[in-house]
């Protein structure tokens, strides 16, 4: 014979939701700050805008800036055409798929601007790209 107990029996569950809301939670924010990231080490030139320009900045490659006055930057060092040759060269032999991206300011000449990319071709870098800003918006 069975004898049932005065007290209710309680059922234990685990409740999963809660933890699905805080991981959406987490991974949303985690992709909004990465989003922000934006880890140049160039110095800041005003950009000339293009309509297929995207963000594309990687910590693997050469940055590479020149300012209004004609003046080359790398990584926020300013150096000469000159030593640029040999510092370009000296990255590639170390790894030899580097991509290198050149920003020139808008108000920069366009024969420094060849003059530059003819130094960094003439080190053997293949992957060459000019930096953009994006469009701007119509008023």
């Amino acid at each position: 014979m069975k004898l049932g107990s005065p007290y209710r029996r309680k059922h234990s569950r685990i409740e999963i939701i809660p933890l699905i809301d805080i991981m959406f939670f987490l991974l949303a924010s985690f992709m909004m700050v990465s989003l922000n990231l934006d880890r140049t080490q160039n110095i800041r030139v005003d950009l000339p805008t293009a309509t297929q320009a995207e963000h594309d900045f990687k910590p693997d490659m050469l940055n590479i800036a020149v300012d209004k006055a004609g003046k080359v930057w790398i990584e926020k060092k300013e150096i000469s055409l000159l030593d640029l040759g040999p510092v370009v060269s000296n990255r590639f032999r170390a790894e030899t798929n580097l991509p290198v991206y050149i920003s020139g300011d808008r108000d920069t000449l366009h024969g420094v601007m060849a003059n530059v990319y003819e130094v960094v071709r003439g080190a053997g870098v293949q992957k060459v790209a000019f930096a953009m800003a994006g469009k701007e918006p119509l008023p």
